[in-house]
């Protein structure tokens, strides 16, 4: 929700639209994208307004860069950053890989140093995977390592057989693992997915 308060000043601006004019002004086949693009759907339907009907896009955005000092809410770990707003989920939080690579595309084409992707699926896709290489060279690429519990890798010692988790389980993608609530000292959360390793 670009328009949260916690998170407004806080938004990326695309400097190459005339806010509300109706115009593609940059060319790029979205009009008025001025904090980001919608991916939904077809190419006809994307647009200039991705605000977040899930919810979910918006809570991640907090964490990151809700801002200091306002007296609303709380702060984000990285309080002086700029948010792309980039809508590729539906309602329910599905997303399929041909919206998710669009807005990978879009995030590189405007010069986004971090992409952060706060989902996953279990199947690879050769469209994400194009456009995530596209985007190596340029940006930090982090992704959720999933919450089933599971791990993605093969190792000694364990009995079923890995759970890659997409896109976190790419070697070039950061995957982030859950920690515990109620634990001290950096303990995994007991949902989320993880990367085995031999024992010592």
């Amino acid at each position: 929700d670009y328009t949260h308060p916690d998170l407004a000043p806080n938004m990326w601006v695309n400097s190459q639209e005339i806010p509300d004019n109706g115009i593609d002004d940059d060319n790029n086949g979205i009009v008025d994208d001025i904090h980001g693009a919608d991916f939904l759907s077809n190419s006809s339907n994307h647009n200039g307004d991705p605000n977040d009907h899930n919810g979910h896009g918006t809570h991640v955005a907090g964490i990151i860069a809700a801002v200091a000092d306002n007296d609303i809410g709380g702060v984000g770990v990285a309080y002086n950053s700029r948010v792309m707003a980039i809508k590729a989920a539906q309602y329910s939080g599905v997303l399929n890989s041909s919206d998710t690579a669009e807005s990978i595309y879009y995030a590189v084409e405007k010069g986004a140093d971090v992409i952060n992707m706060s989902f996953g699926s279990y199947a690879r896709s050769n469209h994400v995977i194009d456009a995530l290489e596209s985007a190596f060279s340029q940006a930090v690429l982090v992704a959720a390592a999933g919450n089933d519990g599971k791990y993605s890798e093969s190792s000694p010692g364990l009995i079923l057989p890995p759970a890659p988790f997409y896109p976190a389980s790419y070697t070039f993608v950061l995957g982030i693992m859950a920690e515990s609530t109620t634990q001290t000292g950096g303990w995994l959360a007991s949902f989320s997915n993880w990367d085995s390793k031999p024992s010592s």
